[in-house]
């Protein structure tokens, strides 16, 4: 992809917003907080309906969304375009967005990314993101030490990428990079270490890494100012499947959440809080996007 800064240009029309957006070394630091949803936690209604499933979302009094549907250029289906203009509507506003990078995604001949992930990062501006974030390592990674180092190595080239268009590139917890290691270093040690902290953002997610049997505050505490976005997340004992732990409405499980955001918030303005709840015990999806945003008003942070 040739001549990237004019292909960017001409897709934001050279509007002032989008001139803005592109200066080099142009980066968004929000003054505070914001709390948004990851959209996975409505992965169903947004597969069958998603103009109203925003709109639903829009009403409980959601101003903030992460994407996890990015698919052949389009997010839910929508050309970036239509999808902007339909959070436009709406009042909604998306700052982050997941999307995986793979090896697939780097050209070893030409020493760089390829269209594919180009174009990712290049829609990911044209919605306004201020993080592309990559929310997975493919399992044979996680197995070579060397190939695991390489990939940290095109996850700060990524953000490099991501800097020209004033976005940081970023990374999504699960729960193994707890519960494996490399050498005598856990996945996440390596992650934090390897990846340089002025490109390579950190997500926290507080539930997932239950099931690798760590615990979000001593993460918290061992790295220190490295997580801009947390996806605040409780976990009870599963009712179901075969992990241990399973989400749940915030302020019911075992997360001590209250602590975690009290010590990220000051440590670190305009950190971006996004609600996830993944299981339900039973309640309709949209019914928990609803107790947990007043949960989270309940502390003030929404």
């Amino acid at each position: 992809m040739p001549n990237s800064r004019r292909r960017f240009l001409r897709l934001m029309g050279l509007s002032a917003a989008g001139l803005a957006l592109y200066r080099p070394g142009f980066s968004f630091a929000p003054a505070q907080s914001i709390t948004g949803l990851q959209l996975y936690c409505v992965r169903a209604d947004m597969k069958q309906d998603p103009a109203g499933t925003l709109k639903a979302l829009a009403g409980m009094g959601y101003r903030y969304v992460e994407h996890a549907n990015y698919v052949d250029g389009k997010f839910y289906g929508y050309a970036p375009k239509d999808f902007k203009a339909l959070l436009d509507g709406l009042g909604l506003k998306m700052p982050s967005g997941h999307t995986v990078l793979a090896p697939r995604h780097w050209d070893e001949a030409s020493k760089d990314f390829t269209d594919v992930w180009k174009k990712t990062v290049e829609d990911a501006a044209f919605m306004g993101q201020q993080y592309v974030i990559s929310p997975w390592l493919d399992n044979a990674l996680r197995k070579d030490y060397d190939a695991l180092l390489k990939t940290m190595e095109m996850f700060n080239k990524s953000g490099e990428l991501c800097r020209k268009y004033g976005m940081q590139f970023g990374y999504h917890n699960h729960d193994f990079e707890f519960s494996e290691s490399l050498k005598g270093r856990t996945l996440y040690d390596i992650i934090l270490q390897e990846t340089d902290p002025r490109l390579v953002m950190q997500q926290l997610d507080t539930g997932n890494l239950y099931n690798g049997g760590a615990q979000a505050a001593d993460i918290v505490k061992r790295y220190p100012g490295r997580f801009a976005s947390l996806h605040v997340k409780d976990e009870i004992l599963a009712t179901e499947g075969k992990e241990k732990y399973e989400s749940t409405i915030l302020g019911k499980g075992i997360v001590p959440l209250r602590d975690i955001l009290k010590t990220v918030v000051a440590s670190q303005p305009g950190v971006h809080l996004i609600i996830e709840q993944e299981s339900y015990q039973g309640k309709a999806p949209l019914d928990c996007m609803r107790e947990d945003l007043e949960v989270m008003k309940s502390w003030g942070y929404a």
